[in-house]
């Protein structure tokens, strides 16, 4: 398998530490608001790759962290007239709503900040001894100037860096570059005690010390969103390395941004989407759908139409898999052929070489349709033997899960006992020849909200 690793641009043969082991970590939102669809783009991604390597034999461990403490949340909570860590665990909750809604599978370790104070001060005292970190009236700095090899994963240099966005330059640091690994309590903030007096942390040491805590020294994958691989990502390089002498991680691993009709998601614009808001109106897996149908690292331009066109494709899907379950249904027991087997093996191994590359979802998804379209050859056959439809329903469902998409594959609500009913009276009446009784009762269950289609494979009963 092939990974594009940011740290060197290029794909590389994945090789996790230990055999069959690998380790994850995934930086996770900061929990003051719903997310929005910029935020869905990692965490559907990551599934999928958390996913494929479970797929292929590997056992995983995925962290992904939520950051409870921070300057939007306490402004939230000064908003709201609550405590911080009552709209910290609000959002907690409600991004498990919306990541469960995307299918995304819970992480096996979810880090907090405000539980990990501990081993945060841990790492910033290592730091300071090692002189690496320096105090300065209550808040700690990092000294980017000792580390050496700062810039290295960003590859800016180190002057475009100074002069770059999001760099806080104030008079207490002794460089423009350092940045705070601990921040000294401002009236009204929660704080914790530390050898530098009450205080929290600084936003990128809370990622070195939870990694180190739960997974070790050396990840052998961390990913996050492109816009996190400097400062952020550039930053816990440094601290991390500067206090153990070990690599980080091996692969860096980093998705790349969603655009609104061609332009920058921003409030300001407009044009600022939260994925509580688009589910409402596509449902949650049409977006994550959209996420995945293009290659993880490629920019995708969010608008109706690629929404509408995801949800045409899954309702392919979908159709798909209804459809062998009806002609399996009715279909006389026999053997899988061996030409049959044959192409089932072929689609496979075709969807296992598009992921081997890269991660490359968009020609996994491509595998997945070719197989649908031999699937819909087979299931038009009548001669097609019970087993050899099951064969196929159960390499489509192989290929979908690893996806993580028809995952509702009972969607919406059931077919009403009324409506039932009334399709079997007119499958007798079909079957006396009294169209006119038929088309009487196909019209009373169309006034009813349904749709009754004959096909090849019986029955259909679907919702207006």
């Amino acid at each position: 398998m092939l990974i594009y690793n940011t740290m060197t641009r290029k794909k590389e043969e994945f090789k996790p530490i230990n055999d069959g082991v690998v380790n994850i970590y995934a930086c996770g939102p900061t929990v003051y608001n719903y997310i929005h669809i910029g935020n869905a783009r990692p965490i559907c991604s990551f599934d999928v790759l958390r996913r494929y390597l479970k797929y292929r034999g590997y056992q995983v461990k995925y962290v992904q962290n939520f950051t409870d403490v921070d300057d939007k949340i306490i402004r939230k909570a000064n908003e709201e007239g609550v405590d911080s860590l009552a709209v910290s665990e609000k959002y907690i909750a409600e991004y498990k709503k919306d990541a469960h809604g995307l299918n995304v599978m819970d992480a096996d370790i979810h880090p907090k900040v405000t539980e990990s104070m501990d081993i945060i001060i841990d790492i910033v005292k290592t730091l300071v001894d090692k002189g690496y970190a320096y105090e300065s009236n209550g808040d700690v700095y990092f000294r980017t100037g000792k580390f050496e090899e700062y810039g290295k994963l960003s590859k800016m240099p180190i002057d475009e860096l100074k002069a770059g966005a999001r760099i806080d330059v104030n008079d207490q640091k002794e460089d423009a570059l350092d940045f705070a690994v601990w921040k000294a309590a401002k009236l009204g903030e929660p704080f914790w005690e530390s050898p530098w007096g009450k205080g929290r942390p600084g936003w990128h040491i809370e990622c070195s010390a939870m990694s180190r805590h739960h997974i070790g020294n050396t990840l052998d994958i961390h990913c996050g969103g492109q816009d996190l691989i400097f400062p952020h990502h550039e930053n816990e390089i440094a601290q991390s390395e500067a206090a153990t002498g070990c690599p980080l991680a091996n692969y860096w691993v980093h998705n790349g941004y969603i655009n609104v009709d061609n332009q920058k998601m921003s409030k300001s614009l407009g044009n600022f989407f939260t994925v509580r808001e688009v589910a409402e109106k596509y449902g949650y897996e049409v977006i994550r759908y959209m996420m995945i149908q293009a290659h993880y690292r490629s920019p995708i331009n969010y608008c109706v139409e690629l929404l509408d066109s995801c949800k045409a494709s899954l309702d392919r899907l979908y159709n798909c898999r209804e459809t062998l379950d009806r002609a399996a249904e009715i279909a006389k027991s026999g053997e899988v052929s061996a030409e049959a087997a044959e192409l089932f093996e072929k689609r496979r191994q075709q969807f296992i070489d598009a992921m081997d590359d890269d991660l490359n979802t968009a020609d996994g998804i491509t595998a997945v349709f070719e197989l649908v379209r031999d699937l819909n050859t087979m299931s038009a056959d009548s001669s097609t033997s019970k087993e050899q439809l099951m064969a196929g329903a159960a390499l489509f469902d192989e290929l979908t899960g690893v996806l993580g998409i028809v995952y509702n594959r009972n969607r919406g609500e059931e077919i009403p006992a009324e409506i039932l009913e009334l399709a079997e009276q007119r499958k007798a009446a079909r079957k006396e020849k009294n169209f006119a009784l038929a088309d009487e009762l196909r019209d009373r269950i169309s006034s009813m909200g349904y749709v009754i289609e004959e096909t090849r494979q019986g029955t259909k009963i679907s919702k207006k």
